[in-house]
């Protein structure tokens, strides 16, 4: 028997007021019929009008969506509680009199250190690092969607993931650190197989904490004697917006990580962020009767290329001119279509039909917006070392260079509170639709004014530090002693929050929109698509290494900045009309679809 209205407007939280002009974008689409009775077919006594004129508010979420949360939460602190002090581990050697990288003499402005590869072998390692775990959520993804399901491709790959954290232990171990070729090579094997581990889990945990809900439009009235509307659309905003929070909860992991480095050594350092890694394959066995689970639905992808090329083949040109108008014709996809062929000639490669082709065809287009974060990417993979750097030439006053970088998942954590219950919800009350287009857009420009305060203040760091554009990183007295430049490590800390705000706009607007415009049965392959620009963002940091050394960094910090906003103008004028196709392409995929197998 259905729950009372009374009963239901106890389950309500996350609660956001939002104005109908785009709560209802996602809900107008999904529930756009009446059935006889006047209700929106598919809604629990809901009516067009109720949606037209209640306020919308987000629903609860059920226990096992935040079993899955734990699991992020546990997976993003091992990664970050190692990933954030492999800059210092690389680049620096190990510190006087110390055999396992802790600081023994003036702890208060040494730095930990290990292997002592110097700037660019780090940021060479740590940029592969980097490509790596986001290729490989490709490989997850399509294991999933196509052969185990997302709930068995997470459990094995949590274990391979696990695998690769033992490894990285030992290449930290005090024995294995007398030899810095050896440790080195240890400790590239355990990055490649963490990032199949990592990036393989990646891909499906998104997608997986999102499928979790499964509640209905529907009508409540509240204790107040308000009557609302309980909103699926609003309700995974908000999910993406606490599956962030979780994600930077687990991120500040790396705060420990900083100090134990620094006072205990690195084998330490990563044991830590290791046993807790263990916890994950348990979570996972303690929710595996509560989880809803997607079922492998065959080979979508090879179908899905199969479409795209019998669409293309006909529109191919030496001439790209021509090619590109064949492309933007409206009728691009008709030759992929079963409608399009007589009776009986169809042709046998054809084992799809049209819903499917309008699916392909929908979800390229939308996936065209996550071809731009490359450029936001950049900006975002300074934080991850490089500004590090720019702290290791700052006085330290007893804190770790490598510490200051966890501001940015404490600010993520600080702000997301603020964005989903005052700062959204405020201009939906104005009628102001801050759609994902415009978010992302906000994320570019907050990102680029980001790279400008760093460069700003690497020419400060220049200034002030004995060694000037020497390396100020590694200024040292004639004693051997750290002497960096007498501004405060503190200030640093400018870019980590800006990056932190834009990461709100544009990469949580990013997995938002990645689930939203997928078709269920290609959820995990979108995802990791749109995951995959990071790995390109990486390559293309990589070309740059070159110029990754610490006496340009000013440029390099100022050129991406000023990068972050062009790419992002031209992104917002290029996808501008997507916003008057939201309710459209909310709708990919949502309708019946032959050989659909449910859950498993």
């Amino acid at each position: 028997m259905a729950a009372t209205a009374d009963e239901k407007s106890k389950d309500l939280a996350l609660g956001s007021p939002i104005d109908e002009k785009e709560a209802s974008s996602l809900d107008d689409k999904l529930y756009d019929r009446e059935s006889d009775d006047g209700l929106i077919e598919g809604s629990e006594g809901v009516t067009q009008h109720d949606l037209d004129t209640l306020r919308h508010v987000s629903d609860k979420l059920p226990m096992a969506a935040w079993l899955v949360v734990f699991v992020e939460l546990s997976e993003r602190w091992s990664y970050y509680g190692t990933t954030n002090i492999y800059n210092n581990y690389i680049r620096a050697p190990l510190p006087k009199f110390s055999r396992n990288g802790q600081v023994i003499i003036d702890r208060a402005n040494g730095i930990a250190g290990a292997l002592g590869k110097g700037q660019q072998k780090s940021f060479a390692i740590r940029t592969f690092n980097s490509f790596f775990v986001y290729v490989t959520p490709f490989l997850g993804g399509i294991l999933a969607d196509t052969v185990w399901g997302r709930y068995n491709t997470i459990m094995i790959f949590s274990v391979v993931c696990l695998l690769g954290h033992v490894i990285l232990v030992a290449s930290a171990s005090p024995t294995s650190l007398q030899h810095p070729d050896t440790a080195l090579g240890i400790l590239v094997l355990a990055i490649t197989v963490m990032g199949i581990g990592a990036g393989s889990i990646k891909a499906n945990v998104s997608p997986m904490i999102a499928e979790q809900y499964t509640g209905k439009l529907r009508k409540v009235t509240l204790p107040s004697g308000e009557v609302v509307v309980v909103s699926p659309s609003v309700t995974i905003q908000s999910i993406y917006l606490w599956f962030y929070a979780a994600i930077n909860v687990g991120a500040c992991g790396a705060i420990s990580a900083s100090f134990l480095a620094r006072d205990h050594g690195y084998w330490i350092a990563f044991l830590i962020p290791t046993i807790l890694f263990m916890l994950v394959p348990f979570i996972l066995l303690l929710g595996k009767n509560k989880y809803v689970k997607t079922a492998p639905r065959g080979s979508i992808l090879l179908e899905t290329l199969r479409v795209i090329r019998m669409a293309l083949g006909p529109r191919w040109s030496l001439n790209p001119v021509q090619t590109y108008r064949g492309i933007k014709a409206p009728d691009f996809w008709d030759p992929a279509k079963p409608s399009s062929y007589e009776a009986g000639k169809i042709p046998s490669k054809i084992t799809w039909d049209d819903e499917f082709v309008g699916e392909v065809g929908r979800t390229c287009n939308a996936c065209a917006v996550f071809l731009f974060f490359p450029f936001y990417w950049l900006c975002y993979s300074q934080i991850d070392g490089n500004l590090g750097t720019v702290a290791a030439g700052m006085r330290l006053n007893g804190t770790p260079n490598d510490l200051i970088q966890n501001l940015n998942p404490v600010s993520i954590i600080v702000m997301i509170p603020i964005f989903d219950y005052l700062i959204y919800p405020y201009l939906r009350r104005k009628g102001i639709n801050f759609s994902p287009i415009k978010r992302i857009y906000a994320g570019f420009i907050v990102a680029g004014f980001a790279m400008a305060y760093a460069a700003i203040l690497q020419h400060y760091v220049y200034k002030t530090s004995p060694c000037h554009d020497n390396q100020p990183s590694a200024c040292e007295t004639a004693d051997g002693l750290p002497n960096p430049s007498n501004l405060n490590v503190w200030i640093v800390s400018g870019p980590y929050i800006l990056v932190g705000m834009s990461e709100i706009f544009a990469s949580i607007t990013s997995l938002e929109y990645a689930f939203t415009k997928a078709p269920t049965r290609m959820k995990s392959v979108v995802m990791a698509f749109s995951q995959l620009q990071v790995a390109l963002s990486s390559a293309l940091n990589f070309a740059l290494t070159a110029v990754n050394v610490e006496n340009k960094f000013t440029w390099l910090f100022g050129s991406f900045g000023v990068t972050a906003w062009i790419i992002g103008t031209i992104f917002f004028f290029t996808f501008r009309d997507l916003d008057r196709r939201e309710i459209e392409l909310n709708a990919i995929g949502k309708g019946p679809r032959d050989g659909f197998k449910g859950e498993e």
